[in-house]
């Protein structure tokens, strides 16, 4: 609530006094009511869309003539689906769909799911937004959204064009998140939390960051995200508030394109005041570990929307990176040719030599098609170009050691490399993904561990989410614990059954553990993965630094009837 709370109390009764009958005016029913916010069903789509642009209509006229800190914005999402009805109360996808839809509006702003969009194309006269696919918590698949027009909305957009040029990279103002809990002790809380996020966003080479004094101005004030991109020019903001009740601390945070004014991710933290620095800690961890892969994907839709006459070397790059995570052959040659052209352009740009080295570095590893007469050579060539280059970019630092100890066989100069990068960034779940990958081939599996973990507890919706469950599997199995490793490993394959790698720890661990046919059936699957793979193959593939990791591997894999 806000600062006076038996006031915004009343504001909000008076509020729900005028909107509830308008559900039922068009043809909707209450059915259930939490708080500030409320779920009502409705016989027709038509009626949903027409009763969320009624309602913001009456709350942006209600609103006009009060105090900023007195008006009440709503959040509105629709979607269509099917729901579990249980009396008084309904549950089921479509309704978890709609909540998330909900926490990605605008305040005043009404959200819609591409089902509902199906329905009321070319229908209702609504002006529509395409926001693109979302991944929204708990929810298996993407979801496509867009954003009504509303009165709210349309009355904050400020004139085109930005005051300020747009750096020559992702930017990003992280604002003062809101104190909505009465509480002048929070003020402390949420301000550190902010004055965290940002220093843990300012991490990553490829953001530039808006420092803490001048994103601060904005402090108590309300603005529009736009005039917030307009003053301080940058691309992207960050912003978010904090409600208290009893013990209990809520956080609401938001990423917004204020060029588009599309958010772009969304999220809730619920905790207590009794473990507020541990709580402060996760949200921080959490927020910088989806607010960095997100900025990456939309710069990547940015550059494929740009015309191809009009390319830098930061376009090209950007273009390349599905391809280097396609992991397949012929992708990896597109992403390398992509690669090629940006550092044609500047030999010196780290982080293509970086991962142009490291799509090299697959096609050795994977046992593809050479690219050129001396592939491994290339390879170390184009790391050390990037450690020279990147001294201070974190990713271009944890792919070339990591390259370097995968061709290179320099454990040295690599796991150093991988160290520094952690250092840099310790909240990049990828670095901690390659740095932990390193250390295990580097002999390491033990400290390899909690970098793993961490990029596990970073990334939960990271597309190579099994990669990091695999390379924990095989420190889990090289550290003697085969129960923990087939875990893993199981977990993994579940996922994602046909990376040949992860049978490198979930065979070892079916033997190990006495379990000779799921150990055969398991080998058998990964030489329809990977046939003519045998011993001798594999001895020169995997770069281990010592030989017992090596020697375990291949004993399972032997002992499961790998041919020699």
């Amino acid at each position: 609530m806000g600062q006076d709370e038996p006031a915004t109390v009343r504001d909000l009764k008076g509020h729900l006094t005028v909107i509830l009958p308008m559900v039922a005016r068009h043809g909707g029913r209450i059915m259930n009511t939490a708080g500030d916010g409320f779920i009502a069903v409705f016989r027709s789509v038509i009626g949903a869309i027409e009763c969320a642009l009624e309602i913001q209509t009456v709350m942006a006229e209600r609103n006009k003539g009060v105090p900023e800190n007195r008006r009440m914005l709503f959040r509105i999402g629709i979607n269509l689906g099917d729901v579990i009805h249980d009396g008084t109360d309904i549950y089921g996808d479509g309704v978890n769909v709609a909540a998330r839809l909900e926490a990605l509006a605008a305040p005043g702003g009404v959200i819609i799911s591409k089902a509902v969009n199906d329905q009321v194309r070319d229908r209702l006269d609504f002006t529509l937004n395409d926001l693109g696919e979302h991944e929204l918590k708990n929810i298996a698949r993407p979801v496509h959204v867009y954003r009504l027009d509303t009165p709210m909305e349309a009355k904050a957009v400020p004139a085109p064009g930005l005051s300020l040029p747009l750096p020559d990279k992702p930017s990003i103002a992280v604002l003062p998140f809101s104190n909505m809990s009465g509480d002048p002790e929070q003020e402390y809380f949420v301000d550190g939390m902010v004055d965290d996020i940002t220093t843990s966003l300012s991490r990553f080479d490829q953001l530039f960051v808006v420092a803490r004094n001048s994103s601060f101005t904005y402090k108590g004030r309300a603005v529009d995200v736009r005039q917030v991109a307009d003053e301080l020019g940058v691309r992207y903001v960050l912003e978010g508030g904090i409600r208290k009740a009893g013990s209990h601390l809520r956080i609401n945070g938001q990423l917004i394109d204020a060029t588009t004014g599309g958010h772009l991710w969304a999220d809730r933290f619920d905790g207590t005041v009794d473990d507020v620095f541990e709580f402060q800690d996760r949200i921080t961890e959490t927020v910088v570990g989806a607010i960095e892969p997100t900025i990456q994907k939309a710069e990547i839709e940015r550059a494929r929307r740009k015309p191809i006459d009009n390319l830098d070397a930061y376009d090209l790059y950007l273009r390349a990176l599905p391809h280097v995570y396609a992991f397949r052959p012929n992708e990896n040659l597109e992403a390398l040719t992509l690669l090629t052209e940006a550092i044609d352009l500047e030999p010196d740009y780290a982080p293509a030599l970086a991962y142009a080295a490291w799509c090299i570095e697959q096609r050795l590893t994977r046992n593809w098609p050479s690219v050129g007469d001396d592939d491994e050579a290339q390879a170390i060539t184009l790391a050390r170009r990037a450690l020279a280059a990147g001294s201070d970019d974190a990713i271009a630092i944890v792919l070339a050691g990591f390259v370097l100890v995968m061709v290179g066989r320099d454990y040295t100069a690599g796991l150093d490399g991988v160290h520094r990068a952690v250092e840099r960034n310790p909240g990049s779940g990828f670095i901690n993904f390659l740095a932990g990958t390193a250390l295990v081939y580097g002999g390491e599996p033990e400290k390899a561990l909690p970098l793993l973990q961490r990029a596990m507890t970073l990334g939960p919706l990271d597309p190579a989410y099994y990669m990091y469950l695999m390379v924990a599997a095989w420190a889990e199995l090289h550290g003697g614990r085969p129960d923990k490793a087939l875990e893993l490993a199981e977990r993994s394959v579940a996922i994602y059954p046909d990376w040949d790698s992860t049978y490198w720890a979930l065979v070892p661990a079916y033997v190990q553990l006495d379990r000779l046919p799921e150990a055969q059936a398991a080998l058998a699957k990964y030489e329809s993965l990977a046939p003519g793979m045998t011993i001798s193959k594999l001895r020169r593939l995997l770069p281990f630094r010592y030989p017992a990791p090596l020697e375990m591997t291949l004993d399972g894999l032997r002992a499961a009837g790998l041919p020699e």
